[in-house]
């Protein structure tokens, strides 16, 4: 399988996806006028990884901002996360935030709880 590499713009994250190594990053401010189109590539691309997921699977989300259909977006690659997770393949979800930034931290802790 071939990694998906998606260069950061003004508006979208840099998408990092390593499947050889199992590690997926995702950085930069989410905000692109079509969270659906921009993100179909991104979940499309996961759900074939799912086919033959690596034993370990780490994911760090590193977004300074995002819009609300961007959260929805997330929300639906963490669903595919906790399925991996429940296959019994181990998985880890990194959630960075500036120390500073308490939303962002909550954000994080509400997205997380799975």
């Amino acid at each position: 399988m071939e990694r998906l590499f998606i260069e950061e713009t003004l508006k979208t994250p840099e998408i990092n996806f390593n499947p050889g190594a199992g590690i997926f990053s995702i950085k930069g401010k989410s905000i692109p006028d079509d969270a659906e189109s921009f993100y179909s590539e991104v979940l499309e691309w996961f759900d074939d990884y799912l086919v033959s997921p690596n034993g370990e699977t780490e994911v760090s989300i590193d977004l300074e901002y995002f819009n609300i259909s961007s959260s929805k977006r997330l929300l639906f690659l963490l669903y595919k996360l906790n399925d991996l997770n429940a296959s019994n393949n181990s998985v880890r979800v990194k959630w960075m935030y500036n120390e500073d930034d308490e939303d962002m931290f909550e954000v994080g802790q509400d997205l997380l709880l799975w």
